[in-house]
């Protein structure tokens, strides 16, 4: 902000001293810092008239233009200075003030703070009399977060919600017709079933700019994440989160909460799954779309390929786990720090402790856990993580060409996040799956020279699949068979796997790889014992049961 600040008489210095108006005297309660300059001083006249005028111009900065000494004269000159503002949009404010009176002296400074803090440039065209598409999108996407039901308008309640949020006191009932009744008079479609538009939304911001409340527009931006530049603060987007080291992260129960309401909100006609409009219509309020093609085959999806409420949820748990930072972005644009009222959505990541500790104390709270998968080309890891999602091989396609597939199984009653994956950048996991091929002789020597060579000495624990378990079974060309293999190194036994089913194939393998991620000082007796894995996977099913009728009662009626 630069002030243009004639000389007081002979008796005055040329230039006065730099002054700090401290925050907790300005209505805007920030801090003011005054540069005097002087012509003077300057020795070139011009330069002072002209040269900083032309350079704010240039870079855009805010102007006040002040016309002093008023108590010289007796007309006002404003007639004369409009022109230039109008010419001029970086021009905030024209007013006329007297130094020797004090005249307006306030309120120059009060302006000066509020052009600065709230700028009419990026948001509004005095030309055109309308909002910038800057402003029209960040203010849709804000309708868009606040409509909590998706239907379209803004209620009472979600009205009284966004006033709060925003300005921390809630509207009374009948200030809310007041509102609703200002836009019904000016706009035809602007209220619908006595809820706000976003027509009508927008018509409101637009009312404020117009009539000089542009803090009032400027304060629900900032809200919601904006900078002065109408972008999503990288402070919003990526809120400080510490990881140490051999931690893991993953959502917690508000974070499950939150996305669970967005889903809803979204699932507009209750199939419990987002059909490719549904999903377009929930990615609205971000600038991309976040999820790739092969989402499709990295989570559950229905008989349509829509991804399910569990596949949803799978996404989102293995997107936190394998990129945090990015979680926080997509929590970001969904609004989740306003809507779940917190400080910012590092408060929807929980970060495990070390799983050092976890194996010294024999537990663990964690609730995700890795499956790496080992063999050769042609093995069937392909049908193996599909088989994970409920995919025989009939249903498998090109398209499921994924190197993850994340889903839930339960162990002990409770439900955990198994996430298998076949491409591997870094040895580091809670199981390791070595898949070998049946009818094909050389395909067990792979799996035992990567288990010696990677995890023969480690304390991770291993589980052979003797997958494509329908063809017949071939001799394999090693020193050992599979099963005299898993003797020697304290392994269970090869488990045996197919895809090649007329329904669904059985999820029972990844209970038990979920059970000994989770579990992994069992002992190999333990692993031999039936009695273990039936406790391991007793109540899953009534538990998986049990969560589907828990998220159908907690959806909202129509």
């Amino acid at each position: 902000m630069i002030l243009f600040v004639e000389e007081f008489p002979a008796v005055v210095p040329y230039r006065a001293e730099e002054i700090t108006i401290p925050a907790d005297v300005t209505p805007e309660r920030v801090p003011t810092h005054i540069v005097d300059y002087s012509g003077i001083k300057q020795e070139i006249k011009l330069y002072y008239l002209c040269s900083p005028f032309t350079v704010c111009v240039c870079l855009r900065v805010p102007l006040i233009l002040v016309g002093n000494k008023s108590d010289l004269v007796e007309h006002s000159s404003m007639e004369t200075v409009l022109p230039i503002m109008n010419k001029y949009t970086e021009i905030e404010t024209c007013v006329e003030c007297s130094a020797k009176n004090l005249k307006n002296i306030s309120e120059l400074f009060y302006y000066a703070q509020k052009a600065v803090l709230h700028p009419t440039g990026p948001l509004y065209c005095p030309e055109k009399k309308e909002m910038r598409s800057a402003c029209v999108r960040a203010l849709a996407r804000i309708f868009k977060v606040s409509d909590l039901d998706n239907d379209g308008i803004l209620n009472d309640h979600e009205l009284t919600f966004f006033q709060r949020t925003c300005f921390n006191t809630p509207l009374a009932p009948q200030a809310l017709e007041d509102v609703k009744n200002v836009v019904r008079k000016n706009l035809t479609d602007g209220v619908r079933d006595n809820g706000l538009t976003l027509k009508g939304f927008l018509f409101l911001h637009t009312l404020f700019i117009q009539r000089g409340r542009h803090e009032t527009t400027w304060a629900v931006l900032r809200r919601f994440g904006y900078d002065d530049d109408l972008e999503l603060h990288q402070d919003y987007l990526f809120p400080l989160l510490k990881i140490p080291p051999d931690c893991t992260t993953e959502l917690n129960h508000n974070a499950y909460l939150f996305l669970q309401s967005v889903f809803d909100k979204h699932d507009k006609d209750r199939d419990y799954a987002l059909s490719p409009e549904e999903l377009m219509d929930l990615f609205d309020v971000f600038p991309y779309v976040p999820w790739g093609l092969d989402v499709n085959s990295t989570v559950c999806t229905n008989d349509q390929g829509w991804i399910t409420y569990q596949g949803y949820l799978s996404q989102w748990t293995l997107t936190t786990y394998l990129d945090v930072q990015r979680c926080l972005e997509y929590l970001g644009y969904l609004g989740y720090s306003i809507i779940a009222e917190q400080e910012s959505q590092a408060s929807a990541i929980a970060v495990t402790r070390d799983k050092k500790h976890d194996l010294q104390k024999k537990q663990t709270q964690r609730n995700v856990f890795r499956c790496h998968v080992f063999g050769i080309t042609g093995s069937g890891k392909t049908g193996f993580l599909q088989g994970f999602l409920g995919r025989n091989l009939r249903a498998i396609k090109e398209e499921h060409k994924s190197y993850y597939a994340i889903s839930t199984a339960h162990v002990y009653g409770q439900e955990k996040y198994l996430l298998v994956n076949s491409y591997l950048t870094e040895l580091s996991c809670d199981i390791v799956c070595l898949i070998y091929d049946v009818s094909n002789p050389c395909s067990f020597e792979y799996c035992a020279q990567i288990f010696k060579q990677y995890f023969m000495d480690s304390k991770t624990p291993c589980m052979l699949i003797a997958a494509k378990s329908d063809l017949p079974e071939t001799k394999q060309q090693y020193c050992m068979t599979p099963l005299e293999f898993c003797r020697k190194h304290k392994m269970p036994p090869p488990q045996s796997y197919t895809c090649n089913t007329a329904v669904a194939p059985s999820k029972d393998i990844f209970i038990k790889l979920t059970t000994m991620a989770v579990y992994p000082h069992i002992t190999h007796a333990d692993l031999k014992s039936s009695t273990f894995w039936l406790r391991a996977s007793v109540g899953a099913t009534v538990c998986a049961m049990l969560g589907f009728a828990m998220y159908r009662a907690l959806l909202r009626p129509r």
